[in-house]
């Protein structure tokens, strides 16, 4: 969907799948649980069982069950698929993207969020077109929460009753460049397959530097390391930025931050390990009390870049803080981390002096370490290299 003079306009719907159904799909189409039940058609099930079973007991307000449809979604970069990619191999799974005729074939509901949820409402086309056009904002941003609803509501569906034509499928999205040459390999010629790592929760490019060190263009928040690094000024306020997304996905975070700063245990030069206990899964994955296979613990590493929300970054006081992690990162327990590049987009320092610290700082490390790219500008790829970045 995108906005078309004020209006969202919906473009594409999609469908999650394994990759080894996608014959079968380009042959009969998307089908709904039902059909595959009766019909014994054979069916690589991504999903866990217990939140189909589930779905098998939810009704439409016409009284058929979940299981008669098959669904499909407004936003596929959501709880489901972030699931579904750690629990599977992401070279398994891959996203169809639908015609957006898909909406009016007869019988069809529309969701303002997971079918399942007893908080969702269930509309005609032209209602629920209506409907997910006032929670698009929710729809289509990076990231959710399971407080304010976000999560349940970037699930929104279609529910297409007994079956989809495989003539409405326009493409097929894959994680990497590898599984869309068996893609390719498997489906007409004539379907576009397109990689689309962010989409899957991957960085969009990563760069080398040195054994254990890479740098990633892509969302820090989604990233596979035990440490989760945010920059933050020492007065205790995180307004925008990293430091506010933290905020809103992990409100824990933003207490003991507050409480790091009173008390003096974060200052600059001395970053403060939060050790969060809690894991990722309740505010991420769908249906995480089903969870087989826990995405575990992250921490926290609060690192002061400013001393006011209102200044600069101080490069002295960063250069200070990556000493400090350089020197205790054993014995603090961290194992892998992820870092933002420290200072730049909102504290206006510079890439090209920004990159060469960190990088001489973190390429020593014994453990992998993720330096995340600036969001807000792209840096030049001649600031990109290990030659540029660790000069001999």
């Amino acid at each position: 969907m995108v906005k078309s003079k004020g209006k969202p306009e919906i473009k594409s719907l999609y469908y999650i799948t394994h990759v080894d159904n996608l014959p079968s799909i380009l042959s009969m189409g998307i089908l709904s649980h039902r059909y595959i039940e009766d019909r014994g058609v054979a069916y690589k099930a991504i999903y866990d069982a217990e939140i189909v079973s589930n779905r098998k007991l939810k009704h439409t307000p016409d009284g058929r069950s979940l299981w008669e449809f098959a669904n499909v979604y407004f936003q596929p970069r959501n709880p489901m698929l972030f699931r579904v990619v750690h629990e599977k191999s992401p070279n398994e799974i891959v996203v169809l993207g639908l015609n957006r005729r898909v909406l009016e074939i007869p019988g069809s509901f529309i969701t303002n969020g997971n079918a399942a949820n007893n908080a969702t409402d269930f509309f005609s086309y032209k209602d629920g077109v209506q409907a997910v056009s006032k929670i698009w904002d929710t729809i289509s941003n990076e990231w959710w929460n399971s407080v304010d609803g976000s999560k349940r509501k970037i699930m929104a569906e279609c529910l297409v009753p007994g079956a989809i034509s495989p003539d409405l499928v326009h493409s097929v999205y894959v994680a990497s460049h590898k599984v869309a040459d068996l893609v390719r390999s498997i489906i007409p010629r004539q379907i576009p397959v397109i990689p689309e790592p962010p989409m899957f929760f991957f960085p969009k490019k990563q760069y080398q530097i040195a054994q254990n060190l890479f740098l990633a263009d892509g969302d820090m928040f989604f990233s596979t390391m035990q440490t989760l690094t945010v920059s933050v000024n020492t007065v205790g306020i995180m307004g925008k930025g990293l430091a506010s997304r933290a905020k809103y996905q992990f409100p824990d975070v933003y207490v003991v931050y507050q409480d790091a700063c009173k008390n003096r245990w974060l200052r600059m030069g001395k970053p403060y390990l939060y050790k969060r206990e809690a894991s990722f899964d309740d505010v991420l994955f769908d249906e995480p009390g089903n969870l087989t296979t826990p995405n575990g613990v992250k921490w926290f590493l609060l690192f002061p870049t400013k001393r006011h929300w209102r200044e600069n970054s101080d490069l002295k006081g960063i250069e200070e803080g990556l000493h400090w992690l350089a020197t205790n990162y054993k014995t603090e327990g961290i194992t892998s981390i992820a870092l933002p590049a420290l200072g730049c987009g909102l504290g206006n320092l510079d890439w090209r002096d920004v990159g060469r610290m960190m990088c001489r700082y973190l390429a020593s490390l014994e453990i992998p370490v993720a330096i995340y790219l600036p969001r807000e500008r792209e840096s030049p790829s001649e600031f990109l290299s290990r030659e540029y970045l660790l000069p001999e």
